[in-house]
């Protein structure tokens, strides 16, 4: 080991301690030993293995599925004196031959590859002739094969275990359910390796759905009235709604910029670049744009359409508030979003088994839409955590309409018991409204007392009804099997009537609803109580944006947003002060301390 991690947190980082499991998943990684780590996105992955790497002899290995992903770290990277580099299509020949030597002469410290690069003869044949300190392999969910990012790529990386045996490994993802975190495990042969789950919590983002009106309209009334001048992202399901909704924003008068795979893709690139480079841009895309976005002062994401799972409005809403400030989640929410998913579900090439877990995926999700209890607590459960109440989503600050549904929780418990805890909701509803089906013939399911007890109610209050009984935990959809139900842990208290019930109304069966946003305002990201601070923050920002344009390099890489903040609260006016400010590390001290020590005494 050449230095202590602490203290290359210090002098190359700027921080003093570290946060959560940081610690031992690094003494973990130098010690030698394999893991697969689950850290929400903003948790500190990242110095998970770029530690181990400055402590380790050798130079470590980074597998990246993205090229925008590699560039933003490498240069915050340089940015720090860390030598580093990327190998990926962008890479002009000779430049690609120059970091082949670099690395073959064990002159860098870290170099991020993209796993088709990695996987070819000749640069495995390259690594067997270096030193290697280990093989970080980020956004491992994308060896998931029926994942939102599946990368087939990623199903060969095994193999690194069999060719560099010695070698460390260290998986990393944001998000993984139960079944996902197995899946990585066993497709990399992490079997013998750790796992540390280092919590989903994200607290400084703020949830919120609203009933679908006028989408658009809502989406604008939302970012002039809480994030006028923000960056963020807005998700759209189809290429074509993306270019509508970039143009409409425009015409209103915002930086909105379309993001899909139809583009060209120079356009892509292009567009991306703005995004991560400027301030206070919007990019309209699907699902293709994020996974590889660095950018920490994302301040709002926003769903035009329901995410395609719980997995995938987590890891797509992770891209806001990387820096820990405040920031948002919002979506709009209507009856036929889910008509459309299902479509899509049912005409993939996914074998039927697959199809019904992610039918059941899409029914957690619709759950969560439309829960009356905590958001936070529905999205946590879902991943295996318990949360109280936050006192931060659309819920917990307004609450929603609701009546009393112990009644119908008590029949649509009995009737997933009466059939015998192995149907999904489709057939345990045909049992509750008397359907005349074979199958319920069949199974002799028209014999049940449960039998046509529910004929008060519609099949879309009863969806709704079911949707929320998963979410609450009273009914387990077995989202790893046949997507039947079965009770919950909690059910018996509902079933004797001990305890009561409470369901949100179907907007979509009361046409008299009408669409509402949480009345709190989400707090500008950064607030001051002094006077004159918001505009020495403002200065800083500026001198800021001048050094990152001078050198073309998005401004965060100088200094998230975070650190200007502790600057204001601060104020040093010389290089010692600057210095015990958190996030300057000896590079960055050398390079930028008289620069803002300079604008402190401005203006102060």
């Amino acid at each position: 080991m050449l230095a202590q991690p602490l203290d290359v947190l210090s002098r190359v980082f700027g921080y003093t301690a570290f946060r959560g499991q940081q610690a031992d998943i690094i003494d973990h990684l130098i010690a030698g030993g394999d893991s697969l780590v689950l850290m929400p996105t903003g948790g500190g992955k990242s110095l998970c293995y770029q530690i181990p790497a400055l402590c380790r002899d050798g130079t470590a290995v980074v597998v990246s599925p993205l090229i925008a992903l590699m560039q933003d770290q490498v240069e915050a990277l340089r940015q720090l004196g860390v030598r580093a580099a990327a190998l990926n299509s962008t890479v002009p020949f000779p430049e690609a031959i120059r970091i082949e030597e670099a690395l073959r002469a064990g002159e860098l410290d870290l170099i991020y590859v993209a796993p088709e690069r990695l996987l070819t003869e000749g640069f495995l044949k390259l690594l067997g002739a270096c030193r290697l300190a280990l093989f970080a392999i980020d956004e491992a969910h994308c060896v998931s094969q029926w994942g939102h990012d599946f990368r087939p790529e990623y199903l060969q990386l095994a193999m690194l275990h069999e060719r560099f045996p010695t070698v460390p490994r260290i998986a990393l993802t944001a998000t993984a359910d139960g079944p996902t975190r197995a899946e990585i495990v066993e497709r990399l042969r992490l079997g013998e390796g750790r796992v540390f789950v280092a919590g989903f919590d994200r607290p400084n983002i703020r949830y919120r759905v609203v009933a679908r009106a006028s989408a658009r309209q809502q989406l604008l009334d939302f970012i002039r009235r809480d994030h006028a001048g923000d960056a963020g992202i807005v998700y759209c399901l189809t290429r074509a709604k993306v270019e509508e909704t970039a143009d409409w924003l425009s015409q209103q008068g915002l930086t909105a910029l379309p993001y899909h795979a139809g583009l060209a893709a120079e356009v892509r690139a292009r567009h991306q670049m703005r995004f991560i480079k400027e301030e206070g841009v919007i990019v309209v895309a699907t699902i293709a744009f994020g996974m590889g976005i660095d950018k920490p002062d994302v301040r709002f994401v926003a769903h035009l359409d329901l995410p395609k799972s719980l997995e995938a409005y987590y890891q797509e809403t992770g891209r806001a508030g990387r820096d820990g400030l405040p920031a948002e989640a919002f979506m709009v929410y209507g009856a036929g979003d889910a008509a459309k998913l299902r479509q899509l579900i049912e005409g993939s090439d996914a074998p039927d088994r697959q199809k019904r877990i992610e039918h059941q995926k899409l029914d957690a999700l619709l759950g969560f839409c439309e829960t009356t209890d905590c958001r936070r607590q529905v999205l946590l459960r879902y991943f295996g955590e318990q949360h109280g109440p936050c006192g931060n989503c659309d819920v917990c600050l307004e609450p929603v309409a609701s009546f009393d549904g112990t009644e119908a929780a008590q029949k649509a418990l009995s009737a997933v018991y009466r059939t015998g805890q192995r149907f999904g909701m489709g057939h345990v509803i045909d049992v509750l409204l008397g359907g005349d089906t074979e199958r319920i013939r069949n199974l002799g399911h028209d014999r049940l007392s449960t039998y046509g007890i529910g004929a008060e109610l519609s099949r879309r209050t009863w969806q709704s009804v079911f949707r929320q009984l998963v979410a609450m935990g009273l009914l387990v959809s077995d989202t790893a099997g046949h997507g039947g139900l079965s009770l919950g842990a909690d059910c018996r208290a509902v079933l004797k009537g001990e305890r009561r019930i409470k369901l949100r109304h179907d907007p979509a069966d009361d046409r008299r609803a009408k669409s509402r946003t949480a009345g709190a305002r989400v707090a500008g990201a950064v607030s001051f109580v002094e006077p004159g601070d918001a505009a020495l923050f403002q200065a800083l920002r500026a001198r800021r944006r001048a050094l990152a344009q001078a050198q073309g390099v998005p401004p965060y890489v100088i200094f998230h947003d975070t650190t200007l903040a502790e600057i204001v609260r601060h104020k040093p006016r010389d290089l010692e002060g600057f210095a015990r400010i958190s996030g300057v590390g000896e590079a960055k001290l050398a390079r930028y301390g008289l620069d803002f020590v300079a604008v402190v005494v401005e203006n102060s």
